[in-house]
């Protein structure tokens, strides 16, 4: 006789709560069992101490002798070490986006990744301007004979934009003059 170890509902409607029992594979969900080895109930944390009841020595019997669990009572007994967990097969691709809702979602996170090597760029430039006026007070002792050194070229400076203006007024001239003909 092939037996498995299988969850058995009980409880209310939308209040589940299960009874993990040894049964024969033909034998119907919640119909005849060989033996109640614990309780699963889904309505509590999954840190409360009640949500798992189970005999852990009954249990590693019928697994000795033969009994093969399904896979809601093989992740519940690899969660307390009798057993490896299930192997997880893979899902259809009907729940992924679609094409051009990937493209999106790849520009997005391209989008982001650069905004993030502009913001370390960023940092890296204000860090690199921080260090800069540690260096300065040192070069500040020599300063006024660089400010005499400035000050020259100022005069200059002034020279063209007074040139400038100068140039300006006659090609107003000019442009009144058109008008006229």
């Amino acid at each position: 006789m092939a037996t498995k170890i299988r969850l058995a509902r009980g409880g209310s409607k939308k209040r589940p709560f299960y009874r993990i029992v040894i049964a024969d594979e033909r034998a119907p969900r919640d119909g005849n069992f060989i033996e109640k080895i614990g309780n699963f109930n889904p309505m509590v944390p999954k840190d409360h101490k009640e949500r798992v009841v189970i005999s852990k020595e009954r249990a590693e019997h019928w697994l000795k002798v033969g009994a093969q669990p399904t896979d809601r009572v093989q992740r519940i007994l690899s969660d307390l070490g009798l057993m490896e967990a299930p192997k997880v097969t893979e899902k259809t691709k009907k729940h992924l986006p679609k094409a051009k809702a990937q493209e999106r979602i790849k520009a997005k996170e391209e989008a982001a990744l650069k905004a993030e090597e502009a913001a370390k760029a960023a940092a890296e430039a204000a860090k690199a301007e921080a260090e800069k006026p540690a260096e300065e007070p040192a070069i500040e002792e020599p300063a006024p004979a660089e400010a005499t050194a400035e000050e020259t070229p100022s005069a200059p400076e002034e020279a063209p934009a007074e040139s400038e203006e100068v140039s300006a007024e006659p090609e107003a001239a000019a442009q009144e003059e058109q008008p006229k003909e």
